[in-house]
């Protein structure tokens, strides 16, 4: 008798209540098909909608389903990492709540990780987001590449299936600024990309808003990368030798060509020149400091309030 592999769905909730119960239909279908056992993981990110109470209903009906409830809002991808935390499946899919990503994909993911691949990312070709979220995200991306040095898909975000030796990897970093993507495509393990069909969203909007865009790209290049350290001090000494030859230039106008030096205008603009450059040397090198303070503290990555399906009580990781 052969054992069916075991295919483990995680599913970061938030603000797609009236989505789930035809993703966890249209998942179950596929996963069905391929044919595979299914453990689907919905993680509840304080949904503002009630979805608790659904997930709570579809993991009553079906035993495959699971839930957990944060006790608040901790950010999609400490969603997705509690989702890996608890899942059990040789293979595990992550994949978004608003049906952007098409479940029916899924299958084309696990048939291309047959070839003997240990991640298969979905790549969204055609993506149906808003102009500008889509240009945010390809300059988030251009940005992040530059700073450290690698090379990103924008088109390329958390639709994808690894192989439990992979998410055993991913939990290992425990890392508060966390970019899931980000983190796969780290460990080097071996992958591949297939193109995927991306929908329209069918409910409400992304919250992920230009001014978060923003800090994302941020958070995410000062925990990635400390090219933004020497980018200062390069610059910090690029001033100093401009300082230096135009310091030997006036030497030379006062002593060998008596040209006096009149006026206070570029004295004042020095002055403020380098005073702003010092204050965002200072600020730069703050950010790597809150860093390493928040690192340092040991929180956990997320809170557990309650959970569905197997596992009952509150926990913390």
């Amino acid at each position: 008798m052969t054992t069916l592999p075991l295919i483990s769905v995680v599913v970061p909730v938030y603000g797609c209540k009236t989505c789930l119960k035809e993703l966890a239909r249209r998942v179950t279908q596929t996963i069905e098909s391929i044919p595979a056992e299914l453990e689907l993981i919905f993680v509840n990110d304080a949904s503002p909608d009630g979805a608790w109470a659904l997930i709570q209903k579809l993991s009553r009906q079906d035993a495959r389903i699971r839930g957990l409830n944060f006790a608040r809002n901790f950010g999609q991808h400490r969603a997705i990492t509690a989702g890996l935390d608890h899942a059990t499946g040789d293979w595990v899919v992550v994949m978004d709540c608003d049906l952007q990503d098409k479940p029916e994909e899924i299958a084309r993911l696990y048939q291309k990780a047959m070839e003997g691949y240990e991640v298969v990312f979905g790549k969204r070709v055609h993506r149906q987001d808003k102009w500008l979220k889509r240009k945010g995200s390809q300059l988030f991306y251009k940005i992040y590449d530059y700073f450290t040095e690698r090379s990103s898909d924008y088109m390329i975000a958390n639709f994808s299936i690894s192989h439990k030796k992979v998410v055993e990897g991913f939990r290992s970093m425990r890392e508060q600024n966390r970019n899931f993507p980000l983190f796969i495509q780290w460990m080097g393990f071996a992958t591949a990309t297939i193109p995927v069909d991306h929908c329209a969203r069918k409910q409400g909007k992304s919250s992920y808003n230009l001014k978060k865009l923003a800090i994302l790209a941020t958070d995410t290049i000062i925990s990635q990368s400390n090219k933004p350290l020497r980018i200062s001090i390069q610059f910090g000494f690029l001033i100093s030798f401009i300082s230096l030859l135009y310091g030997i230039y006036l030497f030379i106008r006062y002593f060998f060509l008596n040209q006096p030096v009149h006026g206070w205008t570029s004295v004042m603009v020095s002055i403020y020149f380098l005073g702003g450059l010092l204050f965002s040397n200072l600020g730069i090198l703050g950010l790597y400091i809150g860093k390493v303070f928040n690192e340092t503290k040991g929180r956990p990555l997320y809170l557990i309030k309650e959970t569905t399906g197997d596992q009952d009580g509150t926990q913390l990781d």
